[in-house]
């Protein structure tokens, strides 16, 4: 059974690895861990914690999310971001927008158009070209752009070179065809962007994936033993859950 067989397969009728949230895997000689994400889940977008502050890191939005009795079943950094922790591009929270989407071509990953928005809606997940969402914006709760597009409707980006030697841990997050799950991803070594959208479209099988960042890439996963540790992040994205539920 080959690896876009298998990653179908789980799609359909779910796996082990699927049910504890996060697993690492090897795929052409590469290591990655991914994090799967139902729509059903609490998957939230989170920047501030308070009027002046950043979150920053994994640890503060557990802290603030048990005065709740909740925690963090996965996270990882949301979206590029501003030397003052603001983000790039657009920035929805809570229905809020925080930040304008951008839509004109620029320096850096971000501008490498075509870039993308991650929007999650009510019960679904979206993840459209920039330009698309601006023309018709669906109803999102939280979203946030960032780029390069990794995988577009099934195809490579078009600037993509396949032995490039430009290489980073990076991550990123890809979007299954209805809306119902995603996938957040981060290489556990260094990756060209087309190696890194390889795993998304063969190994993931997945039509939409978006770079979110490079270098300064980190995971948080419990259930893996494993927390990222580094300066002060802008975004994070995380599932959240019961801090009574066990980390898968």
């Amino acid at each position: 059974m080959n690896a876009r067989i298998a990653a179908l397969l789980a799609l359909l009728f779910g796996t082990g690895a699927a049910q504890a949230d996060c697993a690492r895997t090897d795929y052409r000689d590469q290591s990655f861990t991914y994090c799967e994400a139902r729509a059903t889940d609490d998957i939230r977008l989170f920047l501030f914690a308070n009027e002046t502050q950043v979150y920053g890191n994994f640890r503060n939005i557990d802290e603030a999310l048990s005065r709740d009795g909740k925690k963090l079943a996965f996270a990882m950094n949301g979206s590029m971001y501003h030397p003052n922790r603001s983000p790039v591009g657009l920035y929805i929270e809570e229905g809020e927008e925080v930040s304008r989407i951008v839509t004109s071509e620029g320096p850096g990953n971000f501008g490498l158009l075509p870039n993308g928005v991650f929007c999650i809606e009510e019960g679904r997940f979206t993840l459209i070209e920039s330009r698309r969402f601006d023309a018709n914006r669906p109803d999102c709760r939280y979203a946030a752009q960032s780029g390069p597009m990794l995988v577009i409707d099934g195809g490579y980006h078009p600037r993509f070179i396949h032995d490039s030697d430009s290489r980073l841990i990076r991550n990123g997050v890809g979007v299954s065809a209805d809306g119902t799950r995603a996938f957040f991803v981060i290489s556990n070594g260094p990756v060209n962007f087309y190696e890194f959208a390889r795993f998304f479209r063969e190994y993931l099988a997945l039509p939409q994936a978006l770079y979110i960042d490079g270098n300064v890439s980190r995971l948080h996963a419990p259930g893996l033993r494993r927390s990222d540790w580094g300066t002060l992040l802008g975004p994070i994205v995380g599932k959240v859950v019961d801090a009574r539920a066990p980390s898968n």
